[in-house]
């Protein structure tokens, strides 16, 4: 019932930039929080910056002072400016939403398919 799409990953040369956005959509109540995840193959899936209601940021320590995480419309898109990046930035992205879900009458978290970003160059 709450489905997340994602835009904007590709491929970028080191240094380059790039625009993340997420927007979700469903039987949303209201939004505490959105974020980014990452997975790079071999490694584990892992948090790269979230935002909560209230505006509160968290971001990897990977990625302080080059990502920047936004609310692009309310509590429902979020956008991930990022900017110098680097190879081991290279990962499929997952936008997340924790939110509560009219349709089960409870707080859920919910996933995007993934969008690819490549720095190579």
């Amino acid at each position: 019932q709450v489905q997340l799409v994602e835009s904007g990953g590709g491929l970028v040369q080191p240094g380059g930039s790039l625009r993340l956005s997420c927007t979700a959509s469903g039987s949303i109540f209201s939004v505490h929080a959105m974020g980014w995840y990452r997975q790079a193959p071999g490694k584990q899936r892992e948090l790269v910056a979230k935002i909560t209601r209230a505006g509160t940021t968290d971001y990897a320590d990977s990625v302080k002072g080059r990502f920047t995480i936004s609310r692009d419309n309310a509590e429902t898109a979020v956008g991930l400016q990022m900017n110098s990046l680097k190879p081991e930035d290279t990962a499929v992205y997952y936008c997340n939403a924790d939110v509560f879900d009219t349709a089960t009458m409870r707080p859920g978290q919910y996933w995007g398919q993934g969008t690819q970003v490549t720095v190579s160059a």
